[in-house]
């Protein structure tokens, strides 16, 4: 038996393999696209099948297709929802920019195992199950499907939970008064509960921002067809697909209010890639104070304890470093440059069509998943076992020159500089440099040295 068949399409004849669920358009993608090796996600190819799973209900509907050719269609799109055809998706993601050749790969998968069901007839991967589509309106629909269903399963749940383990460390690192730093140089104090807080607004606020871009991307596409003007479909196609995609996924999704706006433009996923990019930059943020204030332990400023996880040199017994500080800050850095990917492919909404959406699809999915990840990964083997180091909070603290700034009230800001300058100078405490040169009483001078109350607003020492 040959290890080929002969497939053909409106360009002709063309081998594929005899195992091959698929057909000659995809054959022709993979010949022609032999590019990374790297295949649409896994998100990707579930949107696609639950949209053929609901364009078929959805034409069954409205007497377009014949009900029994609408069953086969949808019980064959089921595999391709829970992934176990994902290798008969081998399409190479530098491919044709539409993504035409992914939406081919799925209807003649489809149309071959739905042919097989009904035995007295052969399903057709163009008129009927991709009956009232084009892949303009059904590619951007399945990336912004796929992309709003992984925020909504996995993205937002993990930063969730980031946010509450923030917090929690907030409420425990009320009681660690510390030094500030700005321009990393010690500054009025703090406490470390308050620095936590502020981390875990960060992410609070993120959350927000993936939740608007969320409601952008559920917005969508299809009902477009082939420009925008929606040819060759039924008036009611898109928002009855709709109501069973959103059924199925427990997102709710609907149609594009401008039809040439969704469908030439990708704003939608460059705005939701623009919260992610924001995302990255706090938890950047974050991960990186985090390895700074536990830098040490007896050359750093070693405030906070980090759990050691593993060796961490090959030359150096006994060195640990902050691995998950560094996982993060890395797929912080990829999710930014995801995002300048997706802004150059959202430029190229060249006239009624966008011409760079499958590299759009990976990156985009790739940014939620890699931000989901690294969340629950810092959560459980960083935060859950991050202790402060109190004695070394208050170690600082002492010599901490900024101190002097609660003194500009009662002596001034030149005389409380000197103070802090010899404070340096002599490496002793302002409080030690006060009471040496005796211009404050004993009584003032704990007042106005009272570092819990100089954590709050106000002027020390003040009523």
């Amino acid at each position: 038996m040959s290890d080929f068949r002969i497939e053909t399409d409106s360009l002709g004849g063309v081998h594929v393999p005899s195992n091959a669920i698929y057909g000659a358009q995809t054959q022709r993608a993979v010949d022609n696209f032999p590019i990374s090796g790297q295949r649409m996600p896994r998100a990707f190819i579930r949107a696609l099948g639950q949209i053929k799973h609901a364009a078929a209900k959805a034409n069954a509907d409205t007497g377009m297709l014949d009900h029994s050719v609408a069953d086969a269609i949808c019980k064959s799109a089921e595999p391709v929802i829970a992934g176990d055809l994902d290798d008969q998706f081998p399409i190479d993601v530098y491919q044709t920019g539409s993504g035409t050749s992914s939406n081919m790969n799925a209807n003649e998968v489809i149309a071959r195992l739905a042919t097989k069901m009904l035995t007295d007839q052969e399903v057709h991967p163009n008129d009927q199950v991709n009956m009232c589509q084009s892949s303009n309106d059904v590619v951007p629909t399945s990336i912004q499907v796929a992309a709003a269903c992984e925020i909504e399963d996995h993205l937002i749940p993990a930063l969730t939970r980031l946010e509450h383990a923030l917090q929690e460390k907030s409420e425990n690192f009320d009681d660690v008064v510390k030094s500030a730093r700005t321009h990393l140089m010690d500054a009025t104090p703090i406490t470390m509960g308050q620095e936590f807080g502020g981390y875990a607004m960060q992410v609070t606020r993120g959350i927000s921002r993936v939740r608007a871009g969320q409601a952008e991307l559920c917005e969508v596409p299809l009902g477009g067809t082939a420009t925008g003007s929606g040819i060759n479909r039924h008036l009611e196609f898109p928002k009855r697909t709709l109501a069973y995609v959103s059924e199925s996924t427990g997102v709710p999704f609907r149609e594009a209010e401008n039809h040439f706006e969704a469908q030439s433009a990708r704003d939608a996923i460059v705005s939701a890639s623009g919260a992610l990019n924001t995302v990255a930059v706090s938890l950047m943020k974050i991960a990186n104070d985090i390895r700074i204030l536990s830098s040490g332990p007896t050359s750093g400023i070693a405030e906070l304890s980090l759990k050691p996880l593993q060796p961490g040199s090959s030359i150096m017994p006994g060195k640990v470093n902050p691995v998950l500080c560094e996982a993060m800050m890395m797929v912080c850095a990829r999710v930014m440059g995801n995002h300048t990917t997706l802004t150059v492919c959202g430029q190229h909404g060249n006239l009624e069509l966008n011409v760079m959406m499958p590299v759009m699809a990976v990156t985009l999915l790739e940014s939620i998943a890699l931000l989901a990840g690294a969340s629950n990964a810092f959560v459980d083997k960083c935060l859950s076992d991050l202790e402060a180091n109190r004695a070394r909070c208050q170690e600082l603290l002492e010599l901490n020159p900024s101190l002097a700034t609660a003194l500009n009230s009662a002596i001034g800001y030149d005389m409380a500089a000197k103070i802090a300058k010899e404070a340096v100078a002599s490496g002793r405490t302002v409080r030690d440099v006060v009471r040496d040169m005796d211009i404050l009483d004993e009584t003032t001078l704990d007042a106005l040295l009272d570092v819990r109350n100089m954590t709050q607003p106000g002027i020390p020492g003040g009523q």
